[in-house]
C-alpha cells in the first residue's frame, strides 16, 4: 500500500476528526485498536498513529484504509509521519510529573564562574508563577522581556548579563515551552536574536500540559530548580516576585487532585451519553431544532478553568464576580453547538466577556477560534492525564 500520497493536511484533518468524535468512537468507526507502542504526539496530545494514518488516507484517496491493509510500525507509519513533520513517540506516554522532571533535568545551560547559569530556571519560575496565579499562559515577548530582565539582574549569576532572549528561544526547542504568533523558523538562541524577537513579538509561555499540572507537581518542579541551580534553596524574594511565595498561589477550589478526578468522572459521563446517542438528539426551540446541551460539560469546563479565562492570550478579564461569587465567565463551544459541534470539554472553553465577544464578532475571531480549539484540546488532555 502506497502511503506516500498522504499529506500533512490530510493527517491534520484526521486529527481534527478524532477530536471531533472522541478517541473511542473514532477507533470504533474505522475498526482500529488502541496503539500499544507508537503514538503521534501533536500539541501535547497523544493519538493512535496507525488509526490517524489510515483515516488520513481517506482525505487524499477517497476511502480510509482498514487496519489489515498496512503495517503500523516505525518503518511505515513512523517514517511517514516524521517526513510530514510530526513527532512519533514509542511506548505509553510517561506520567506528566515524570516527564516534567526529566525535561528539567535535561536542560542545557551555560556554566559561569559562579556555577550553572540561571536564565532558563528564572524564566521557568516566572512562568510557573503565572500558572499558580492562573494568569494567561502566554504573554508577548515585549512584556516578558520587561519582567524577565529585572528578575535576571536581581537573581542571575553576577557574571551573567540580563538577556531574556536566550532562555526564551532555548526553551522553545523543548517540550516545556511554547512560542506562537511568529512567521518562519525560530532562530538559534546564540548569536543576536533580539532583532527577530522585536520584529515578530511572538507570544511565549509554558506548554499547556505544564501550565495545567496541579499545585503539588508544580512545587516539586520549583524545588528541583532550586536544588539544581540555586544551591538547594530559592531566594524568598524571587519566589515572592514571580508569585510562588506563601500566600501567592491561587487558592481556587477548582484546582487540585480531587477536582481532576471529578473532571475525569464528568467526562466519562459525557462520553457514555455520546455513545448512547444522547448528544445527537435535538430539542425544539423557537420552531427549530437545537441540539441537546450537556450541563455536565459546562461544569467540567468551569472546573478546568480555575475561575480564569482560558484564552491563553487574554488581555485581562474583569476582577469583579457575579452576585453569587462565581467568576464572570461564559462557557463557549468553539465549534458551534447549534451547528452540531461536539458537546464535550475537548471542544469547549471558558471565556471572559471580552474574549467571547472577540471570538464571536471580532475581525480576528476566526484566528482566535483556531487558538481556542487547540487550547481546549491540550488543556483537556492535561486534565485527563494521571500524574
Amino acid at each position: 500500500m502506497d502511503l506516500s500520497v498522504i499529506t500533512r493536511e490530510a493527517v491534520l484533518d484526521a486529527i481534527a476528526e478524532c477530536d471531533q468524535v472522541g478517541r473511542e468512537r473514532f477507533l470504533e468507526r474505522y475498526g482500529f485498536e488502541e496503539a500499544r507502542r507508537y503514538f503521534l504526539r501533536y500539541g501535547g496530545v497523544y493519538y493512535d498513529s496507525k488509526a490517524i494514518v489510515g483515516v488520513a488516507y481517506r482525505h487524499v484517496a477517497g476511502r480510509p484504509l482498514s487496519a489489515g491493509e498496512f503495517s503500523g510500525g516505525q518503518q511505515t507509519v513512523g517514517r511517514l509521519l516524521a517526513r510530514l513533520g510530526f513527532e512519533v513517540v514509542s511506548d505509553e506516554p510517561p506520567a506528566p510529573e515524570q516527564r516534567l522532571l526529566e525535561l528539567l533535568g535535561s536542560l542545557r545551560v551555560a556554566i559561569t564562574a559562579e556555577g550553572p547559569a540561571r536564565h532558563q530556571p528564572i524564566t521557568l519560575l516566572w512562568a510557573l508563577g503565572r500558572a499558580a496565579q492562573r494568569r494567561p499562559r502566554l504573554v508577548s515577548w515585549r512584556s516578558a522581556r520587561r519582567e524577565l530582565r529585572g528578575l535576571m539582574r536581581e537573581y542571575g549569576q553576577p557574571s551573567s548579563r540580563a538577556t531574556p532572549e536566550f532562555p526564551v528561544l532555548a526553551l522553545a526547542r523543548t517540550d516545556l515551552w511554547e512560542l506562537r504568533g511568529h512567521v518562519g523558523d525560530v532562530p538559534a538562541a546564540h548569536g543576536n536574536p533580539v532583532a527577530w524577537l522585536d520584529e515578530q513579538d511572538p507570544s511565549c509561555g509554558l506548554a499547556a500540559w505544564v501550565y495545567e499540572l496541579d499545585a503539588s507537581v508544580r512545587m516539586e518542579a520549583v524545588g528541583f530548580l532550586g536544588s539544581r541551580f540555586f544551591g538547594g534553596g530559592l531566594p524568598e524574594g524571587l519566589l515572592e516576585e514571580v508569585g510562588l511565595g506563601q500566600g501567592c498561589a491561587d487558592e481556587s477550589p477548582f484546582q487540585g487532585a480531587d477536582s481532576r478526578d471529578a473532571y475525569r468522572r464528568l467526562c466519562g459521563t459525557i462520553e457514555a451519553a455520546e455513545a448512547r446517542g444522547d448528544h445527537d438528539r435535538a430539542s425544539t426551540r423557537a420552531a427549530r431544532e437545537q441540539p441537546v446541551r450537556s450541563s455536565a460539560a459546562v461544569r467540567a469546563v468551569l472546573m478546568r478553568s480555575g475561575g480564569r479565562c482560558e484564552n491563553p492570550l487574554c488581555a485581562g478579564q474583569p476582577e469583579d464576580v457575579k452576585e453569587n461569587g462565581d467568576p464572570i465567565l461564559e462557557v463557549d463551544h468553539v465549534l458551534d453547538r447549534a451547528r452540531w459541534g461536539r458537546d464535550h470539554p475537548i471542544q469547549m472553553i471558558a471565556l471572559c466577556p471580552n474574549c467571547h465577544a472577540i471570538k464571536t464578532w471580532g475581525r480576528t475571531g476566526e484566528r482566535l477560534r483556531e487558538v481556542l480549539l487547540f487550547e481546549a484540546r491540550v488543556r483537556h488532555s492535561a486534565w485527563c492525564s494521571e500524574a
